[in-house]
């Protein structure tokens, strides 16, 4: 089966295109830089001829509100009407889980505009929600920081590594579209502001993280349970300590970033 992936290059991208090839199909990473941009439309309806599913793991190169907002709804737009014309049978797409509660937030206020036209789109589909990557906690801090304090509210989390992410997209990339949202997470839950205190102990980050339960997630502010998933999500076997035993760091003086850390 031929599926296009697009974002296929990012760091989800390129485990889903790996798990799918390793199962036997026929899967096409999708990204400027090998000729497909979303945004313009340049490269999709030749990319997609013969696929019978797209994954969609595309995000915008700029977080302000305005360019998330257009990207999502432009590339939607675009990929869609290349996939009617392609008579493509499923379409996979990868969210947030806690999308719809955060509407305070321009990057979540995109991602509902995305969910809403894949559901407006006439093709079968199925959305994945993700809780936060581990692979992104170390940005999640950094962003955090305010003069030397990294301010964290106490929400739960349950973050998920990324090849659970990869795992959990690609087999629903390759089961019957559901029509509707299906959840994933790590199998650990616990406060964020300790998974930070946790993650900086380790990596000798000697910089305070202080309780906050006004601190915002990336504009807006999160209530104890807003980024944890139904009890029914699918749930992930790589632990937090089992991800990090085996994880390259991103420095301490990383550059900030101004999108969310479960991000494709």
């Amino acid at each position: 089966m031929k599926i296009v992936v697009i974002g296929g290059t990012g760091l989800i991208g390129r485990k889903v295109v790996e798990n799918l090839g390793a199962r036997g199909h026929q899967a096409i990473a999708a990204a400027p830089s090998t000729g497909v941009n979303v945004l313009t439309g340049k490269g999709i309806s030749s990319a997609l001829v013969g696929a019978q599913v797209v994954v969609d793991l595309s995000n915008p190169p700029s977080f302000d509100d305005e360019s998330v907002r257009h990207f999502f709804k432009t590339a939607g737009s675009n990929l869609f009407a290349a996939e009617a014309e392609a008579g493509v049978r499923s379409h996979v797409a990868l969210s947030v889980v806690g999308t719809e509660k955060l509407e305070a937030s321009g990057y979540f206020r995109g991602k509902i505009a995305q969910e809403q036209l894949i559901v407006d789109s006439g093709i079968p589909y199925t959305i994945v929600r993700s809780t936060q990557f581990f692979e992104f906690l170390p940005r999640m801090i950094q962003n955090a920081e305010d003069g030397g304090i990294v301010r964290m509210p106490p929400a739960l989390v349950q973050p998920i590594a990324g090849e659970d992410v990869a795992t959990a997209v690609a087999r629903a990339a390759l089961k019957a579209p559901v029509n509707g949202i299906i959840e994933i997470s790590g199998p650990g839950r616990e406060p964020l502001d300790n998974l930070a205190r946790r993650f900086m102990s380790l990596t000798g980050d000697p910089r305070e993280v202080l309780t906050d339960a006004h601190a915002p997630y990336f504009g807006a502010e999160l209530d104890r349970d807003t980024l944890i998933p139904e009890s029914s999500a699918w749930m992930g076997t790589v632990s937090f300590e089992r991800w990090f035993g085996r994880s390259k760091y991103v420095p301490a003086d990383m550059p900030r970033v101004t999108a969310p850390f479960c991000r494709p």
